[in-house]
């Protein structure tokens, strides 16, 4: 079995691993325990109340994290015309149609993090879903990310706009910035992360919503977050 390296036990020796805390402690406490030599991803993992397995449990929005998430975002979108120049003067890293999806589909080439489509260019983009559903880059409507306002779609991604959806087990995870970002800011785009699943709750959620809630940095350990306090707040 392999053992957790020193750095990771004395950062795990700072948190009580039997206490859930408020909100902007866990952070800072999962922050301070963040010991590497690069600057650590911050992530929040909520356990939600609910059975993706039914269709209108399963959970999938998006969220504008105020702070942004510190990340370059690559951005391509699928769109001819008009809309394509709007998306360059937007500052898409990549705009195109028929070329986009030749080299997609016979370079296997995928070096762009996001991807938008206008409705008109679905039928061409259909041609390579095979190859972008399962990487989490196909364009959806229900992320916004198949629009006419391309500029508002480009200019989100790039400020810091992030997917959630729930996994089989009934769990979010999504970073919310870089540990450099300081506690308060990484606060601040954890409640609006958390205030943008509290209104996706479907009506058929039954029993408590946020069943848990954690944070950890990148090589950080997990530190718990009171759930009942969230609730509290969000009531």
């Amino acid at each position: 079995m392999a053992k957790n390296g020193k750095r990771y036990r004395a950062a795990l020796a700072t948190v009580d691993r039997s206490k859930r805390y408020p909100l902007d402690e866990a952070i800072r406490l999962a922050a301070v325990s963040a010991a590497a030599k690069f600057d650590e991803t911050m992530e929040i993992a909520v356990r939600l109340g609910v059975d993706p397995r039914q269709a209108d449990q399963n959970i999938r929005g998006t969220v504008l994290l105020p702070h942004g998430t510190g990340k370059t975002v690559r951005v391509l979108v699928f769109a001819k015309g008009e809309k394509e120049r709007e998306a360059r003067d937007a500052g898409a890293d990549f705009v195109g149609g028929e070329d986009l999806v030749k080299k997609i589909s016979t370079e296997n080439w995928l070096d762009f993090d996001k991807a938008i489509a206008t409705p008109d260019m679905m039928g061409l983009v259909g041609r390579i879903g095979k190859i972008l559903g399962p990487r989490g880059l196909m364009p959806n409507p229900k992320v916004g990310t198949v629009t006419l306002d391309v500029a508002k779609a480009v200019t989100e991604l790039k400020a810091g706009k992030v997917e959630y959806r729930v996994e089989k087990a009934g769990i979010v995870h999504v970073p919310i910035g870089k540990v450099s970002f300081g506690p308060e800011k990484l606060t601040d785009n954890a409640r609006t992360l958390l205030n943008g699943l509290i209104r996706a709750k479907p009506a058929a959620a039954k029993g408590n919503y946020l069943v848990s809630v954690s944070v950890a940095s990148t090589m950080g350990p997990g530190v718990k977050v009171d759930p009942a306090a969230l609730r509290a707040q969000a009531a």
